[in-house]
């Protein structure tokens, strides 16, 4: 039996103790009601009905069912209950009620909210097998193997222990549970939300221990499964039950604005009436009461609040299409808020939830939220995957009245359980799943095939990788956000156009440094379990890691400034490449300074000692000798032969980057005079190599071969630099 079946007589208010909510509207505004789920008191009980006959005590549960299924077989209903009700006849609740009425309500939460029959069925069953003497086995060979399953689901959530100590594992068999068919979690959802309505009679501290589970962990998977409906009551009990006073305060805010005389959202509401009117658009206009919580934010974000801050106006039409004419006219005829736009049905959240959302500003400076969507998507926003229905009926051919045909199963909860059956223990599991949870925003990062990808605020471009391919983002080597070069570390924002750059090494290896920026649990599961898979490669990683820092400084070359600014050039080595200088006898050398090579346009000057410099033209150099008074030498390129140049590689850090870089540069015929590798920000490093070759023709297969090398995304010829003195 349920542990948190208790009284179902909402006591008085007492501290810890929720007293049922207010509903957070006045009488006066013309507003379909939102989907209410405090209606049911306690069922009526006449005890089984004549065979064929609906019991009296179901009507409730009849009549929310036929307002979203008018054509529904209503016979699994009645056969359910009268097994349901038969088989915990004599067992009560604390309160003294029959046990029967908690079946009951759950059943009439979910019927309110659309659920299908099958999800009804198994919810008057959901107790019968763990507390009476029911088996599975009766379940399926009365009702099916469908409703079994769920009843099975719901049955082993049941079980499970909410302590600290068993959270990992609960919640990894809740999930388990879940994955084939998402209406386990619904009933569930639905079995703490009554549950958490009849709180009043337990000990303080049981309320606010199941209070806290709720907040930490129901209520965010309710939010992910779009069950609005859900998840705010449940956010507003669990803020009676933690913060009494708070709520309080809040209930006082609600009341006293319901009792003001005038109403700026039923004045907007009226004036988008006749705008809408005027176009000749077809659309309901209605209020949208913000519950408790969301005045509690709105409050301390405000300070003092107005009067339309209590609520929002709601416009409903009928197809994607008109939601944006009733944007156009309202943006139109009306003054906007331009920053309030948003637009979710482009790109919908990751729990479904799809709507327009823009603000206008009245005369006296009060701003009105206002959402637009059509009914199939308001009704989506309120039960999630509860409207849905059954994910195994197939999809209609053409969707109805133009709407788009929703998935099935949230993205959210499909990663979910890939993480789950990814991570390494229990623990490491829920861990970052509490991580998770945590984070209640999410932002929409587009690929440049035009798919997109959800994402929560802060994410990286590491959590981009391993959301689009998974573990064959261990081979990402970088990324260009919004047309620019970007480190895996660079914190992407909501909008912004990522580009993944992989490399074709399939036995690539992710870095240990990138666990510092991920932030969702798929690319942290997916580098841990790399990590833990492979001990002997993540140790070479580090080592490998540590000789870059060492190579840093092994490889800087010693280099003696030349007075005229040319650096001379190591002993040993060809001091030039074939160039013919108007200055018969005289020595040529090419700068180091900009290290030209054919068919580089160059000038000369005569230096002491009877030789010519050759540099670039472009060369700070040569601008300054010009301006100290010092004539140029005619030089021009004469056959083609070896010379030096110095190159910049761009690249990311990876393992054995140095090693691969240098063996292509050597598979090239290049030999390497001098390098400098500077010390990486970022996860950027940059190398700056000075290079021999035979000819100055391999120039562009050299830089080539540099660029193919995974993790190398630039490489071009040194700029000259200024040289003081």
């Amino acid at each position: 039996m349920s542990a948190e079946a208790t009284n179902s007589v909402t006591p008085g208010p007492m501290p810890g103790a929720v007293s049922g909510p207010v509903t957070p509207t006045a009488p006066r505004r013309k507003a379909r009601p939102r989907i209410d789920l405090r209606r049911l008191g306690r069922a009526a009980l006449l005890g089984p009905a004549a065979r064929g006959r609906l019991p009296d005590a179901i009507s409730h549960v009849v009549e929310a069912h036929r307002a979203h299924h008018p054509d529904a077989d209503l016979e699994p209903l009645r056969h359910a209950y009268v097994l349901a009700e038969s088989s915990h006849r004599g067992q009560m609740r604390k309160s003294g009620e029959p046990y029967i009425t908690h079946p009951l309500a759950v059943t009439l939460i979910l019927a309110e909210l659309g659920a299908e029959t099958t999800t009804l069925t198994a919810s008057l069953l959901h107790d019968t097998v763990e507390d009476t003497d029911v088996t599975l086995d009766q379940v399926r060979d009365q009702f099916g193997e469908e409703v079994r399953y769920l009843v099975d689901g719901v049955t082993k959530l049941e079980k499970v222990d909410y302590g600290a100590a068993a959270e990992p594992e609960t919640f990894r068999k809740m999930l388990v549970a879940t994955g084939n068919d998402v209406r386990v979690m619904s009933i569930k959802l639905a079995d703490r939300l009554h549950n958490m309505r009849t709180l009043g009679v337990m000990r303080p501290e049981k309320q606010e221990r199941i209070a806290k589970v709720t907040r930490d962990v129901l209520i965010p998977l309710a939010e992910r499964l779009g069950v609005q409906a859900l998840k705010t009551e449940l956010e507003d009990l669990v803020f009676a039950i933690l913060h009494p006073e708070e709520y309080a305060h809040t209930r006082e805010l609600i009341v006293r604005n319901a009792a003001r005389a005038d109403d700026p959202l039923a004045e907007v509401a009226d004036e988008v009436r006749g705008v809408l009117r005027e176009a000749d658009l077809q659309a309901e206009v209605l209020i949208r009461p913000r519950h408790f919580v969301s005045v509690h934010r709105v409050s301390r974000k405000r300070g003092r609040l107005r009067g339309s801050d209590f609520g929002r106006v709601l416009v409903l039409v009928n197809e994607d299409a008109d939601c944006y004419g009733v944007l156009g006219e309202l943006h139109t005829c009306m003054k906007p808020v331009v920053s309030e736009f948003k637009d979710f049905i482009a790109v919908p959240k990751f729990n479904l939830y799809q709507s327009l959302h823009t603000a206008v500003a009245r005369e006296d400076g009060q701003v009105v939220e206002v959402l637009i969507r059509t009914h199939q998507m308001h009704k989506v926003a309120e039960a999630g995957v509860v409207a849905l229905g059954n994910p195994y009926a197939p999809a209609p051919d053409d969707p109805a009245d133009g709407e788009r045909v929703d998935p099935t199963r949230p993205g959210w909860l499909s990663r979910l359980l890939d993480w789950q059956e990814a991570a390494p223990d229990p623990d490491h599991f829920w861990s970052t799943l509490r991580e998770d949870l945590a984070q209640d925003r999410e932002i929409t990062v587009f690929r440049p095939d035009g798919g997109t990808l959800g994402l929560p605020e802060g994410a990286t471009c590491v959590d981009a990788a391993y959301a689009q391919y998974g573990e064959d983002a261990h081979a990402c080597i970088g990324a260009r956000v919004n047309g620019r070069l970007a480190t895996l570390s660079t914190v992407l924002k909501d909008g912004d156009t990522v580009q993944l750059l992989m490399g074709q090494d399939p036995a690539s290896e992710p870095s240990r440094e990138w666990l510092e920026h991920a932030h969702t649990p798929a690319a942290r599961i997916a580098i841990q379990r790399w990590l833990a898979a492979h001990p002997v490669q993540a140790e070479s990683q580090q080592q490998s890691e540590a000789r870059i820092a060492e190579d840093r400084t092994a490889l800087r070359p010693a280099e003696v400034p030349d007075p005229d600014g040319a650096p001379e050039q190591p002993a040993g080595r060809p001091a030039t490449g074939h160039v013919l200088a108007d200055l018969p006898g005289a020595t040529v050398r090419l700068a180091r300074c900009c290290t030209p090579v054919p068919p580089d346009e160059i000038t000369g000057f005569a230096v002491r000692g009877g030789a010519v410099t050759v540099h670039r033209v472009e060369c700070p150099a040569v601008a300054r000798m010009k301006d100290g008074g010092r004539a140029a030498v005619g030089v021009r390129w004469g056959e083609a032969a070896e010379c030096w140049v110095t190159l910049v590689a761009e690249s990311f850090v990876r393992p054995h980057l140095l090693a691969d870089l240098t063996e292509a540069m050597a598979s090239e015929g290049a030999e390497i005079v001098s390098a400098t590798v500077e010390p990486p920000t970022q996860q950027q490093v940059r190398h700056t190599y000075t290079v021999q070759l035979p000819d100055a023709g391999h120039l562009p297969a050299l830089m080539r071969a540099m660029r193919n090398v995974a993790g190398v995304y630039d490489v071009s010829r040194a700029q000259p630099q200024p040289q003081g003195g």
